[in-house]
């Protein structure tokens, strides 16, 4: 991925040199539009080919250069931007900018080209959000996933003895009513808590797995997803934010047949028991736009606690999760996108209880320094997987 970059650059800086060498090469023997034109398609052509052959390869990355109408599209758009620019810029008073001396055009075209770039830029990341959202939308036919029981409730828990029994007994109760309490299992993962997190959880019918060491949210979900013996996996929050009915809804759209399912507070469906404060939501804006840094697909809430997933998906996934803290439901999503698996994103009703750890400040701020973690890693292919058939 990080060559990729580099290759990337390179070629957009040798296709730079071609379109203003073409355009300084040209102008003193045809019309400046026609001059501007001819170079914008040579480079084109250029760009095309040089990150087909070279950038992406045979690279699933390489989706827009893979559709040639797209790219024709865009470079058609990012043209003519650029030729109305240089054609404006050049049609300034001689004493603002003389596109008759090299210097004079130099700068006019770089004002061109600098617009039309914002405007490439703008439709490339349009049309991967597009072609993403279509791909994660697509169930593909795959076995039935391997597991001893129906469902697996991953529960990280963290100081939760006060409300992990009430917890318990609500999912509990639920699940028993659609499926013998033999299969499912209710796995609670104790991070290191202070108090009897994990001996009120396991007097309630939980299967417990302790951490010596705080680990964070990120690493109790990952032994979780390990650890879990269901054919589909799910995790929710230990406090109920998100009620217990939930878990059956996602348990269907993945015995329906979709690879992972993902709760969206954004989902025109989903509902608010307790209002969010103002500040928070712009704090939940702000962390949606930093995850485009590193996905492709345009998610409306990456952070919600709970998803789900067949269990050879979880088991894979859980295999390449780099990050403890809060940005691990990023890496869940860059994995969805390289393994090119179906996701759906489902409602949900959120119930913003007391007592939350959550800092809005200090843990946006991990989480920044996650997605930058997250950014290097990706680079390095440390999300890459070979073991899920697509």
């Amino acid at each position: 991925m990080r060559s990729r970059v580099r290759l990337f650059v390179f070629v957009g800086l040798f296709v730079t040199a071609i379109d203003l060498g073409l355009l300084l090469a040209l102008e003193s023997r045809v019309a400046l539009g026609l001059a501007n034109l001819i170079a914008l398609v040579v480079a084109a052509v250029v760009s095309y080919l040089a990150n087909r052959v070279w950038t992406f390869e045979l690279s699933s990355a390489y989706r827009w250069v893979a559709r040639p109408w797209l790219f024709v599209l865009t470079a058609l758009l990012a043209a003519a931007v650029d030729m109305v620019v240089l054609v404006s810029v050049a049609g300034f008073p001689g004493d603002v900018l003389d596109v008759t001396s090299t210097v004079g055009l130099v700068i006019a075209k770089f004002v061109a080209m600098g617009a039309a770039s914002v405007v490439r830029w703008a439709a490339y990341r349009n049309i991967l959000f597009h072609s993403m959202r279509q791909a994660l939308a697509t169930r593909t036919d795959r076995p039935a996933p391997p597991g001893d029981k129906r469902l697996t409730v991953v529960l990280p828990a963290y100081n939760e003895a006060e409300r992990i029994a009430q917890s318990l007994s609500e999912m509990s109760e639920l699940l028993v009513v659609q499926m013998p309490l033999s299969d499912f299992e209710l796995l609670v993962v104790d991070d290191c808590s202070s108090d009897d997190t994990a001996e009120v959880a396991e007097k309630n019918g939980a299967r417990v797995i302790r951490h010596e060491a705080n680990q964070g949210k990120g690493g109790a979900v990952r032994t979780g997803m390990t650890a879990a013996s269901g054919r589909s996996v799910i995790f929710t929050d230990s406090d109920l934010a998100y009620p217990p009915e939930l878990i059956l809804d996602f348990l269907f759209q993945l015995e329906d047949g979709w690879d992972m399912v993902v709760g969206s507070r954004r989902h025109p469906d989903s509902v608010a028991e307790v209002e969010t404060s103002f500040l928070r939501k712009v704090g939940g804006w702000g962390v949606n736009k930093l995850t485009h840094v590193v996905l492709l697909g345009q998610f409306r809430d990456t952070q919600c606690g709970i998803k789900g997933f067949r269990s050879d998906v979880a088991s894979s996934m859980a295999e390449r999760l780099q990050t403890l803290g809060f940005g691990f439901d990023v890496e869940l999503f860059i994995m969805a996108e390289l393994d090119r698996l179906s996701l759906v994103e489902r409602p949900v009703r959120v119930n913003n209880r007391e007592g939350s750890s959550v800092s809005l400040f200090s843990d946006t701020l991990k989480f920044a320094q996650d997605l930058v973690k997250i950014r290097r890693l990706a680079g390095q292919g440390a999300y890459s997987n070979e073991t899920i058939n697509v």
